[in-house]
């Protein structure tokens, strides 16, 4: 016992590989991301990662946000981490003068941003890009209530991919609008991708408004990925801007 504590704390200190995939759990979870490889290194050493707990934001004229979304085909994913939907085709996200192509929304069980130390039951993260190759990400918190998300119950009645493969095709449509709350008001900061490589410089977009799921949407997401939200990490000398 002892000396199997030993070597655990040993290959910690020295940042030894011990597997060599990243996940959620034991020595592929997040304490060991930027173990496993060089180009991991950020989510050890990062000063700006992402998810973080929001308790402070500082009031800002922000521009609104603008989406531009249409049905498209499902075309989903398994891929390992989570469900992933390609989106590509959707649509864009403006912000001011900034125009974001949506590329793929997957969810993260509960999830990964908290508000007041309070995790929601569930996130769906819509990941955007621009001409410049810069990242914006929206987060659509979800709680269980009473009314069942439209989409999810599309992606409920198709299926999700219980096994991880390539992405599936389906004739079937999907609506991403149907995922967004009325209100868009929002809290935006710098951060960076959830997951390795933990890149930075990603502008992330919290929507206040929460969405509701119902507990058996939520049972589908808990029975493939029960636990797949990256710990919280500190803000530094960050700021968090609200809309309103």
């Amino acid at each position: 016992m002892f000396y199997s504590k030993l070597i655990a704390i040993t290959q910690r200190l020295f940042c030894l590989p011990i597997v060599s995939t990243w996940g959620y759990k034991g020595k592929a979870g997040p304490a060991y991301w930027d173990c496993l490889s060089e180009d991991y290194a950020l989510c050890g050493n990062g000063k700006q990662q992402a998810p973080i707990d929001i308790t402070e934001s500082i009031k800002a004229e922000l521009p609104p946000l603008e989406f531009n979304y249409s049905p498209i085909p499902l075309l989903i994913e398994n891929n390992g981490h989570s469900i992933q939907i390609t989106a590509d085709k959707a649509g864009s996200l403006k912000i001011g003068d900034n125009a974001f192509q949506l590329l793929q929304f997957h969810s993260h069980t509960p999830s990964e941003e908290a508000i007041n130390g309070i995790r929601a039951d569930m996130v769906i993260h819509l990941v955007h890009q621009n001409i410049q190759g810069q990242l914006a990400v929206v987060a659509v918190l979800l709680n269980v209530g009473d009314t069942p998300n439209p989409l999810i119950e599309t992606l409920k009645v198709v299926g999700l991919p219980k096994i991880p493969g390539k992405p599936l095709q389906h004739a079937t449509q999907i609506d991403i609008n149907q995922l967004l709350p009325e209100d868009k008001s929002y809290y935006t900061f710098e951060g960076s991708l959830t997951t390795p490589p933990c890149t930075e410089g990603v502008k992330w977009i919290i929507l206040k408004q929460q969405q509701s799921i119902s507990a058996e949407q939520l049972a589908l997401y808990h029975a493939l990925h029960p636990e797949n939200a990256r710990p919280l990490q500190p803000l530094n000398d960050r700021q968090i801007l609200s809309s309103d």
